[in-house]
């Protein structure tokens, strides 16, 4: 099969692998550069697992042509964390219990990160609205509500 050069940002550097044409993002994020943390879980679209932030925006990893990615910037949960420090997002998930097997968990952090980048201060009708794509089979949603409303309070004393 024919194979083609795909040149990204990820996590703020750019990146260059060869691929197959059919090759979705997900397994190129995983596979090819070796960032496990989006995981894979209904490879459909319908449980937000692989969620990803590409150019500003949340987008289900496991539907997108890794080709398609071509120049674009993305954010997985390796991201968040900067200079060994935990993102808001992360440090409020881990305090306030809203982490139980951790499969949701990076999709929900980057889904919580792409709402408090557009609402700092969102309400929780508009948190769950945001959060409404990921599937948790754990926690049951209420601690991971208040997890971000926590860090979207932190978030605004800090600017």
């Amino acid at each position: 099969m024919t194979r083609m050069k795909v040149r990204i940002k990820v996590n703020g550097r750019w990146v260059e692998r060869g691929t197959r044409p059919d090759r979705m993002l997900l397994d190129f994020l995983r596979e090819d550069l070796g960032l496990t943390g989006t995981k894979k879980g209904c490879e459909e679209g319908e449980c937000g697992a692989c969620t990803i932030i590409m150019n500003g925006k949340t987008v289900l990893s496991c539907l997108i042509p890794a080709a398609k990615a071509e120049g674009a910037e993305i954010l997985t949960v390796e991201g968040l964390a900067q200079n060994g420090e935990l993102h808001p997002l992360q440090e409020a998930f881990w305090d306030g219990g809203a982490v139980q097997c951790g499969y949701c968990t990076p999709g929900m952090l980057l889904s919580a990160k792409a709402l408090l980048d557009e609402r700092p201060a969102p309400e929780v009708e508009v948190v769950k609205e945001a959060i409404s794509g990921n599937l948790c089979r754990c926690t049951g949603y209420a601690k991971i509500i208040r997890a971000i409303q926590a860090a979207s309070e932190k978030m605004g004393k800090g600017k």
